[in-house]
């Protein structure tokens, strides 16, 4: 997220705070696509993921935006994660992706990598591969970065982890990345 975008929301933010409901409309088109695709990650049931979307704005709505923030696209996704792994547990929800550490899961899906040049298919389908290798954290933490575009201050307040933890996740990721991406493209070439 660049400095514009920073600029942007803290503007958004700041006028909710002080009653504007148009800012708050906004803040709601702007992140409703990124929660939802986001959600989706986390648990099978798109209804569910939407439902918590919709109670997280009106959340939000109640409190009139008195919390005090750096980062809104931080502090909106790491609400909503909250909040739908919340809901999951509470109502007992087998939606929730989860892994042997019952931690849980995180997916990228292949979707997401897809690219509409037919020529680059079999490397998207090389890398889709390569990323179902890395641990659920590992999958998370790609998907905020690249994906997202958050910063590793943003990484690290969503995720509970420190700065240098979530920079040595990336690394560790990037790192079994590119070690299966080599033995995927040296197979490939006999």
């Amino acid at each position: 997220m660049g400095l514009k975008d920073h600029e942007t929301d803290t503007l958004l933010w700041n006028q909710f705070k002080n009653g504007e409901e148009d800012a708050f409309a906004e803040i709601f088109r702007k992140y409703y696509p990124g929660l939802f695709n986001y959600g989706c990650r986390i648990s099978t049931d798109s209804n569910l993921v939407e439902d918590c979307i919709q109670e997280l704005f009106m959340d939000m709505w109640r409190t009139s935006g008195k919390a005090d923030i750096i980062s809104l696209k931080a502090y909106i996704f790491k609400a909503f994660k909250f909040k739908l792994i919340k809901l999951l547990a509470k109502n007992n929800k087998t939606t929730l992706l989860t892994n042997e550490n019952n931690e849980h899961s995180f997916e990228l899906s292949r979707e997401a990598l897809l690219i509409n040049n037919e020529q680059n298919a079999e490397n998207v389908k090389k890398v889709a591969d390569a990323i179902e290798i890395l641990s659920p954290r590992q999958k998370e933490i790609i998907y905020l970065k690249f994906y997202l575009g958050f910063s590793y201050e943003e990484i690290s307040d969503m995720m509970q982890i420190n700065y240098q933890a979530a920079r040595n996740l990336i690394y560790q990721a990037i790192k079994m990345l590119k070690k299966t991406m080599v033995l995927c493209f040296s197979i490939a070439l006999f």
